[in-house]
């Protein structure tokens, strides 16, 4: 759909990435940040039948579901490989670097950003329900104002400081850069990713403790 869509119809420019691997690089990504803080939003309303039963760490579950979700990732990063090298040994201009080195840090980055939102959004929905219908619709519009469909070259200069401002703008076209050496590599909107990532953290943890002592009372 995104080669027929945005490839065929929308035309929108790959900077001379192979349009397959271009938007398979942001699904990659993509994928993991969005069913991760998908899933962890609604942790108190999915598990209160658990938790009213038996007492252990709340903060267990929603970091299983990180966890758990890198092995869906690690099946699409090995499809991102399979169609990767063929094009390294097919298109002279994938140029891979040692930025690809960096997956650890983006993989931990955007488990720490979507479990930081998904503690957040999970302790609002213990008392607005209808918030968890939106959540769905949130994170695709979030796809849309991220690099996954298009690179940060293509968009106009008044609007681009407010992709930047998306911290895992950054993670997506520093992922595309490290693996085909065409597009964005910042090392400021890394560390800035990385800032907003632990901040976001620890105001999660800290409303999810507190809304813990209390939800059974409003779930």
């Amino acid at each position: 759909m995104f080669l027929l869509i945005f490839g065929r119809i929308a035309r929108i420019p790959t900077d001379g990435v192979p349009p397959i691997l271009f938007y398979l690089g942001g699904i990659t990504v993509w994928n993991y940040f969005s069913e991760c803080l998908r899933l962890t939003s609604d942790t108190f309303v999915k598990n209160a039948g658990l938790f009213g039963k038996v007492y252990f760490p709340r903060i267990i579950t929603p970091l299983s579901i990180v966890s758990s979700n890198l092995v869906k990732f690690s099946i699409q990063f090995l499809l991102f490989l399979t169609v990767f090298f063929y094009y390294y040994f097919t298109d002279k201009n994938i140029n891979p670097n040692v930025t690809l080195l960096l997956l650890p840090f983006y993989i931990i980055v955007l488990a720490t950003l979507a479990l930081g939102f998904g503690l957040i959004i999970s302790a609002m929905t213990t008392k607005y329900r209808d918030l968890a219908f939106l959540i769905q619709f949130g994170v695709q519009l979030w796809m849309y104002a991220t690099p996954v469909i298009y690179p940060i070259s293509q968009i106009p200069e008044k609007f681009r400081p407010f992709i930047i401002a998306n911290p895992v703008s950054a993670i997506v076209e520093s992922f595309k850069y490290g693996f085909t050496g065409s597009g964005n590599f910042s090392t400021g909107g890394l560390v800035y990713s990385g800032i907003f990532a632990i901040i976001i953290f620890f105001v999660g943890i800290v409303v999810f403790n507190r809304t813990e002592k209390t939800f059974m009372d409003t779930v």
